[in-house]
């Protein structure tokens, strides 16, 4: 008996789909059925995404957008509308961090006002915009992608109190969203290999702080980072029917972290 794929006839729309979390989720989802919307800041990098989908017989339309324009957002919507349908799924899934590991007061305001705008305000129009057709389509899944360190600080004051955001947000929305059948959760990654930590990663040993391998290490109880495809199938749940009864909740990813803390154990 042939496995029936868990997004099939689904139009999902993912956000900073060029690489990591998102590339590998806009690839995994058309490959359960799904038509996809590939966005990422540059339209040049997102099709990059959607080769490698048509490549294994898949269909997806790249769109270059920045999350935090309205004018931009609102071309996300019209354009996944008109050349693949209505959207059932939407991945927030872009987001930044800037001036890595660097405390508050040394923070600059704008690099600031970037991570917040990117990582909460971002998710916040997108969803502004997509809805109304979520909700012609019938219902469907949004996905919000915060981080642990909506927890736990792991990362810069902007970049935290964000993902924080977000998963306030994400409550908000699933409960406004639930009368449409619109499902809403947050996925909180742990360390992750993207494109986004490596760059930290780079920066944090040209500072001479130590790698943030070696402190992932001792900081996750699988002791090591996680692969983005392994973000991309809680994604995927979280998109299909398999999560049907989930909403309103933050899932978090992240090898044990927020769970071991880093301690010791006799284990």
């Amino acid at each position: 008996m042939l496995q029936q794929v868990k997004l099939a006839n689904k139009i999902a729309i993912i956000t900073g789909a060029a690489g990591g979390m998102g590339r590998s989720s806009a690839i995994l989802f058309a490959r359960e059925g799904a038509k996809v919307a590939v966005v990422d800041l540059e339209e040049r990098t997102a099709r990059g995404t959607v080769e490698e989908i048509t490549e294994q017989g898949g269909q997806a339309i790249a769109i270059g957008a920045d999350v935090t324009r309205t004018e931009d957002v609102k071309r996300i919507a019209e354009r996944t509308v008109t050349e693949l349908g209505l959207p059932n799924v939407l991945f927030n899934n872009a987001g930044v961090d800037t001036e890595s590991k660097r405390p508050m007061i040394d923070v600059s305001e704008e690099a600031f006002d970037r991570v917040v705008a990117v990582n909460l305000k971002g998710p916040w129009l997108v969803m502004k915009h997509v809805v109304p057709h979520m909700i012609k389509a019938g219902g469907g899944s949004i996905i919000n992608t915060a981080s642990i360190g909506a927890f736990i600080a792991v990362s810069t004051a902007g970049y935290c109190a964000a993902k924080a955001g977000v998963v306030a947000l994400t409550r908000v929305a699933a409960v406004e969203l639930g009368r449409y059948k619109i499902r809403v959760n947050a996925l909180c990654p742990g360390a992750t290999l993207t494109p986004m930590a490596l760059q930290q990663r780079a920066e944090m040993m040209a500072r001479g702080m130590p790698s943030s391998s070696a402190l992932i290490d001792r900081m996750t109880a699988l002791r090591r980072m996680a692969e983005p495809e392994e973000m991309a199938k809680m994604a995927l749940f979280l998109a299909s029917d398999d999560s049907s009864y989930a909403t309103g909740a933050p899932f978090i990813n992240d090898g044990g972290w927020t769970s071991y803390g880093g301690v010791e154990t006799m284990s």
